[in-house]
């Protein structure tokens, strides 16, 4: 085994497919995709851009679930071995003491991530009726507790970093409007109680034909040893529409606004059926990532064509070249 990348625990049971023969691509796909269906639970029309963490000796996930009448809601599941779910039919009711807060009007995008003894759930929250990133914990994936919305609306994509940086909680995200959102950053924001953020930086804007339109943070950032490894959805605007596709940059490990590499090239971009045809065409778009630190592997999540969920590979030396090289 050569040099160890990434900064993390070992995960041996994560999911995990060997690349397959003649592939030459940094990230391949899972073959059964997708793993998880449009319609695994009664209510749902789509399932797509998730959030799955490990949890206790199996794992955890917060699903976007968008119902029949296309209300878009997160639902909880449960997985012995990150393929096959359990997700809960009942939406997550979440617990807040404050009802301007907490009245919920929709709920999409969600991410997962654990600081210290609890998980983290952002995700863009309808407040009024306009998008901003809400914020929650649980301990257990049963009872989850509402806090404040970290920012003033318009605004997605709100990512946790999985420590705090200078004792301070951080999060990546993309301001926005009430719209479909022609244009888009990624920033970040630190706060010292995950309720006050501020310390907003710019990280970056798009800058290549395959992101010209929007770019958004996608999993929470890996910790490696050369920088924070981030996934990041970047879309194009073609003359059949948005197309989204992914790829992938090294943020420095303290100051996690200063970009230290940058892949020119998509990771991955749609070209598989169950990523071109569906609710929304053309779309590859990552929330959540597992990883085995000893090994490199690293198993990634993704909505395709918004409406169902699916697995990629890769390992983090190669992603690494990538993105140093290209």
């Amino acid at each position: 085994m050569g040099k160890q990348f990434i900064i993390g625990p070992e995960l041996p049971n994560m999911p995990w497919q060997d690349r397959p023969a003649g592939c030459n691509d940094v990230i391949w796909r899972y073959e059964r995709n997708p793993v998880i269906p449009r319609d695994l639970i009664p209510s749902s029309n789509s399932i797509f851009n998730s959030a799955v963490v490990p949890f206790e000796n199996g794992f955890a996930g917060v699903f976007r679930c968008d119902t029949k009448s296309r209300q878009m809601e997160v639902h909880k599941g449960l997985s012995e071995d990150g393929i096959n779910w359990n997700i809960d039919p009942k939406r997550i009711e979440f617990i807040c003491e404050d009802d301007n807060i907490g009245k919920f009007n929709y709920a999409y995008d969600p991410r997962v991530c654990k600081i210290e003894d609890k998980y983290y759930v952002t995700w863009c929250n309808g407040y009024h009726g306009y998008p901003t990133i809400g914020v929650a914990y649980t301990y257990d994936f049963n009872e989850f507790y509402q806090m404040e919305n970290a920012f003033l609306p318009f605004n997605r994509n709100g990512v946790l970093f999985p420590r705090k940086i200078h004792g301070k909680y951080a999060m990546l995200s993309r301001p926005s409007d009430n719209g479909h959102t022609p244009f888009g950053d990624i920033f970040y924001s630190e706060s010292p109680d995950m309720i006050h953020w501020g310390h907003h930086r710019h990280v970056m804007s798009p800058n290549k034909p395959w992101e010209s339109t929007k770019i958004g943070a996608g999993p929470i950032p890996i910790e490696t040893t050369e920088g924070w490894l981030l996934f990041y959805h970047g879309v194009l605007t073609s003359c059949n529409g948005f197309v989204y596709s992914f790829g992938a940059a090294l943020l420095d490990i303290d100051e996690p606004w200063k970009v230290l590499y940058r892949g020119s090239n998509y990771l991955l971009s749609p070209q598989r059926l169950y990523e071109c045809v569906g609710d929304v065409p053309n779309v590859t778009f990552p929330t959540a990532a597992l990883c085995d630190a000893p090994t490199g592997r690293i198993a990634i999540y993704y909505g395709a064509a918004d409406t169902v969920t699916c697995l990629a590979f890769a390992q983090v030396e190669e992603i690494i070249d990538f993105i140093k090289s290209n």
